[in-house]
């Protein structure tokens, strides 16, 4: 018995006084797209804070889980798209790898500004 994901595939009725065909599936890719697009601008306020280039965890964090979305949505969607898989299999691999080599060297409870 498989996981029945199928109501993800279904437009959005919430949506459809914006003339936009929306599922849920979308809005998971939507949120996985603006969530390691928006990593970049985490990396940059911590950068301008330091005065120097740091790449604070929470980057790590929001490229995994931005990764494993959009990965989700291309994997598990109507769309089954191998292009976005290849597209974000990889990233989400070094994200994963990067984040448990800072979780090492750093521990968990590092301090904020040892970026």
């Amino acid at each position: 018995m498989g996981l029945e994901l199928h109501w993800l595939d279904q437009p959005l009725t919430w949506l459809y006084w914006t003339g936009l065909h929306v599922t849920g599936w979308k809005l998971i890719g939507y949120t996985g797209a603006l969530m390691f697009g928006g990593r970049w601008l985490v990396q940059f306020i911590a950068s301008k804070r330091a005065g120097k280039p740091v790449i604070p965890r929470l980057f790590w964090y929001m490229s995994v889980v931005g990764s494993l979305m959009t990965l989700s949505y291309f994997l598990f969607s109507a769309k089954q798209d191998s292009v976005g898989v290849l597209q974000n299999l990889f990233p989400a691999f070094t994200a994963l790898y990067s984040l448990h080599l800072d979780i090492k060297h750093r521990g968990w409870n590092r301090d904020r500004a040892s970026h």
